[in-house]
């Protein structure tokens, strides 16, 4: 029975670590096309240049929160609470303020 708990909780691992690669990767095509409206609508380098720093920035981030929930993610196998089915609930807070929870997968 531990090998099919440990097999559970490899596949929700692997799930969850797909949707976080998943949604950073839409993080960064956002932050990738608001650079280009932004650069089409400034007249001065100085705006274009600002746009570039604020896609690097949010890309960054992107990455960030990405490995971040990787490291939950392994971290939670790892004590075994990934394959309970306990429904508990985690709150981590982004560079940026937001909030991501996580539910009892």
């Amino acid at each position: 029975m531990q090998s099919g708990k440990n097999a559970a909780g490899s596949v929700k691992e692997s799930v969850s670590n797909m949707a976080a690669s998943a949604k950073a990767g839409m993080e960064k095509t956002k932050a990738t096309l608001q650079e280009k409206g932004e650069k089409m609508t400034a007249h001065d380098p100085m705006q274009k240049e600002m746009a570039r720093e604020k896609k690097e920035e949010r890309k960054h981030e992107a990455e960030y929160e990405k490995q971040a929930a990787k490291e939950h993610n392994a971290a939670q196998r790892a004590a075994g609470t990934m394959g309970t089915g306990t429904g508990t609930h985690t709150y981590t807070t982004t560079a940026r303020g937001r909030h991501t929870g996580t539910g009892g997968i």
